[in-house]
């Protein structure tokens, strides 16, 4: 069954009051450990013990590597030292390792108590690199072959050898553990029995190394269609691989945490129903702060003209209009530009090509806004009749300048800011529409005072 329903939760929890565990196990051994474990995370904590002991012990460890820490965390105090022991046999020496990363102290040495010496020191390799770099996110349980064997002893290695590894359809062939080269199990299925690999191996292979960022390395995925690549340290050796179920969750991170940047939120790396009501305060509120002290600029620029507003009340009414418009573009721009810098698609280098382009798109754009408004400040707006021609070229000649400035600043902020080494997530929606409005204003009181503050003396 691929997709887990509402429907079938709702029958485990009808066939668990009736204790029919049989029937409860049958149905969860047709499910994928994903699903197995949406259903558990929405069981009080007397039944998730129940349905977790019904699993198989391979199943178990799957869909306790699916789990949210908050959960994991409540099995491992609910576990026996043996059914804990079974789990970490059956996980790889990542997951172990991204569990530890999670776990408060007390239960992490409680995790490695009940590890094997072989995990332990996995582990502590795992963990002694930097959180965002290419180790961090290894495993060391490949499947490597030795460069002086034959197709048909190769597959005998993968046999006897690989079914603890996390993956064998590519293996790495070495020698003194320095990366030689690539081959697929495909490739060894195919060829006759006494090819030697050394011949057949791709030396022509993508790899990076342990302090790499985990990014970039999950964007190489994506860039030459792989499923795994190797990392290696500074002399070449071979010391993991990084499977793309990680570069996916690397993906996700990254595009989570831009994404909450962009809308003005501190990442907290953690989803949205394990946060607390205080997180969420927490990592909102120093921004609506920041931003509302830096909103005080539109109002000292509006108090600056408030004679000339009380003058021309008319004028005040396309305020909001043209810091939205403002707001707008600028954001247009910067969520591309942030996106395709994110990708790789642009560097700095590009800059100017950018810019050039989005003030050709910033043009059209303003011309035909620009266009649009003086029609509808001249046929449709009630504005005063000796004033109405004038207030129609400054709203419509303030609202060109600002889309082509918000497009400017939109396209190049976010530049300069990864330029000098900080997130350019951070120059989006927000900040941009900040710059934007004061500048808007401003704008538009230099051509009121220009073009229809006099006429009204």
């Amino acid at each position: 069954m691929a997709v887990f329903s509402t429907d079938l939760s709702q029958t485990i929890e009808i066939l668990l009051e009736k204790k029919q565990y049989n029937s409860i196990k049958n149905i969860l051994v047709t499910l994928n450990p994903p699903d197995i474990a949406i259903i558990l995370e929405d069981q009080p904590a007397d039944r998730l013990m129940r349905l977790f002991r019904l699993l198989p012990k391979e199943l178990a460890a799957e869909v306790f590597v699916e789990m949210e820490p908050e959960l994991q965390e409540q099995l491992i105090n609910g576990f026996t030292d043996r059914e804990l022991a079974d789990i970490l046999d059956e996980m790889y020496d990542d997951d172990a390792a991204d569990l530890v990363e999670e776990m408060p102290a007390n239960v992490v040495n409680r995790i490695l108590k009940q590890a094997d010496p072989e995990m332990r020191r996995s582990i502590n390799e795992l963990l002694k690199y930097p959180e965002d770099s290419a180790g961090s996110i290894m495993t060391t349980e490949f499947c490597d072959l030795s460069k002086d064997l034959t197709a048909a002893e190769a597959l005998a290695h993968i046999r006897k050898n690989g079914v603890d590894k996390e993956t064998i359809d590519t293996c790495y062939v070495t020698d003194r553990r320095k990366l030689l080269g690539t081959i697929t199990l495909r490739q060894l299925v195919l060829a006759s029995d006494g090819m030697p690999i050394m011949d057949m191996m791709d030396e022509n292979f993508v790899s990076v190394s342990t302090m790499d960022d985990s990014e970039e390395v999950a964007d190489l995925f994506a860039k030459y269609d792989l499923l795994s690549i190797p990392v290696v340290d500074s002399d070449s050796r071979l010391v993991g691989i990084v499977t793309v179920d990680d570069a996916i969750d690397v993906i996700r991170e990254e595009a989570t945490e831009d994404i909450e940047k962009m809308a003005a939120i501190t990442p907290s790396g953690k989803s949205y129903p394990r946060l607390s009501v205080f997180e969420i305060y927490k990592n909102r509120i120093p921004w609506l702060m920041l931003m509302m002290i830096s909103a005080t600029f539109t109002q000292f620029i509006m108090r600056g003209f408030e004679e000339g507003l009380e003058k021309v009340v008319a004028l005040s009414f396309y305020i909001p209009m043209l810091m939205d418009t403002g707001g707008n573009s600028g954001s247009q721009a910067s969520v591309t530009i942030i996106r395709s810098l994110s990708l790789g698609e642009i560097e700095f280098k590009d800059i100017l090509k950018v810019i050039f382009k989005e003030l050709r798109v910033a043009l059209l754009c303003g011309v035909t806004l620009a266009i649009l408004c003086f029609g509808k400040a001249t046929l449709l707006d009630k504005n005063p009749p000796a004033l109405a021609l004038n207030v129609a070229l400054t709203v419509s000649g303030t609202l060109l300048i600002t889309v082509i400035l918000a497009k400017f600043f939109g396209c190049t902020l976010p530049m300069l800011v990864k330029k000098i080494g900080l997130d350019p997530a951070v120059m989006a929606s927000p900040m941009i529409t900040t710059i934007v409005d004061a500048l808007s204003l401003i704008i538009y009181f230099l051509i009121a005072s220009t073009v229809v503050l006099p006429l009204v003396g």
